[in-house]
C-alpha cells in the first residue's frame, strides 16, 4: 500500500514512489535561492524540489545572463560561449544530415531559444519548424535569422508521422510534464525518424567533482537531471529505444568554468576547470555516457 504521507512526489519517469532527499542547490545565477534535489532511488532521476510552477517559472529566466535567450555578448565567459556555439552549429547540422545521407527533410526543434540552430538548419535546406516558449526570444529570432519560431503550444497543432527528425538541444532538463512531451514526439516522428536530445549528466567527471557547485544543476530552470539510466527508463515507456550516445565535448569545459566562478575560485579557479573539464573528456572518450552533456539518438522501437 502507497505511503499516504509521502513528502515527495511519485517519480515521473517510474512511476515509483521511493524518492528521497540528496542534497541541496543554490540557485547561483539568480536568487541565490536553495533548493532541494531529491532522488528517485529505482531509476536515478534527480529532481528539483520543490519546482516552480509552469505559470511562475518564468521570473527564473528573465536575467540577462541567461544567454539561451537574450544573446547576450559582453564578458569573455559570454564570448568564449559564442565562439564555441559556431563551431558546435556546424558539427551539429553535419550530423544531422548525416544520419538521411543526404536526405534533405523535416525538421521539429523544440526550445528553439533564439533561432541559431533552426537558422542553420533552413541553411541547409530542410525543412524546419520551430518551437520556443519565449515570446521575447521568438522575437529575437525573427529579428536576427527572419525566422519564425511557433510558441509552444503549438506543438498539439502539427501533424503525426511528419517529422524526419526532432531534436531538443538543453531543452527537456527544463520541461515541466515529461510524459507528455515523449509521447507526443514518439506520435510526431516517421517511422525511421531520430529524435535527437542533449542534456546534462550528472553521472560525468565535472559533475562528481564540483557536487552541488556543478552549474548544470542550474536549479531551479532544470527541473530534472538526467543519468544515461534514467533516459533509458523514460524512452522505454513509449516503446522509444536509444541507438546511440554522443558527448559534447565543449560542456565540460564551459560547465566547470561556471561551476568555478559559482565557488568564487579566481584565476586558479580557471586553470583547474580545464584541468577538470579534460578529465571529464577522456573519461567519455572511452565511454560517452560518462559526458558532462549527452547527446542521445532515439528511434522509435519496431
Amino acid at each position: 500500500m502507497a505511503n499516504q504521507h509521502l513528502p515527495y512526489p511519485p517519480c515521473p519517469v517510474c512511476n515509483k514512489e521511493d524518492i528521497s532527499a540528496s542534497f541541496q542547490c543554490r540557485d547561483f545565477s539568480l536568487t541565490q535561492d536553495t533548493f532541494e534535489i531529491i532522488e528517485c532511488a529505482n531509476c536515478s532521476l534527480l529532481i528539483t524540489f520543490p519546482a516552480p510552477a509552469k505559470d511562475a517559472i518564468a521570473p527564473y529566466y528573465n536575467f540577462p545572463a541567461y544567454i539561451s535567450h537574450t544573446d547576450v555578448k559582453e564578458g569573455w565567459m559570454n564570448k568564449l560561449y559564442h565562439a564555441v556555439r559556431q563551431k558546435t552549429l556546424s558539427q551539429k547540422t553535419k550530423w544531422i544530415q548525416s544520419l538521411f545521407t543526404g536526405h534533405k527533410g523535416n525538421l521539429l526543434d523544440i526550445g528553439a531559444g533564439t533561432g541559431a540552430f533552426a537558422n542553420a538548419m533552413v541553411e541547409k535546406k530542410w525543412s524546419v519548424t520551430a518551437l520556443e516558449p519565449d515570446a521575447s526570444s521568438r522575437q529575437r529570432a525573427f529579428d536576427t535569422y527572419h525566422i519564425n519560431l511557433l510558441p509552444i503550444e503549438s506543438l498539439d497543432e502539427l501533424t503525426p508521422n511528419s517529422f524526419d527528425a526532432i531534436t531538443l538541444w538543453h531543452v527537456l532538463e527544463h520541461v515541466h510534464d515529461l510524459n507528455k512531451y515523449i509521447l507526443a514526439f514518439s506520435k510526431l516522428l516517421k517511422p525511421n525518424g531520430r529524435l535527437i536530445i542533449a542534456v546534462p549528466n550528472y553521472t560525468s567527471y565535472d559533475a562528481h567533482f564540483y557536487q552541488q557547485y556543478w552549474a548544470a544543476y542550474d536549479v531551479p530552470r532544470h527541473l530534472y537531471h538526467f543519468s544515461p539510466h534514467a533516459m533509458k527508463k523514460l524512452l522505454q515507456k513509449f516503446n522509444m529505444q536509444i541507438v546511440f550516445h554522443k558527448p559534447m565535448w565543449f560542456d565540460s569545459f564551459y560547465v566547470s568554468l561556471l561551476s568555478e566562478k559559482y565557488k568564487k575560485s579566481g584565476v586558479l579557479g580557471v586553470v583547474r576547470a580545464f584541468v577538470v573539464g579534460h578529465i571529464s573528456n577522456l573519461k567519455a572518450y572511452y565511454n560517452p555516457k560518462k559526458a558532462s552533456s549527452v547527446i542521445y539518438e532515439i528511434k522509435i522501437r519496431k
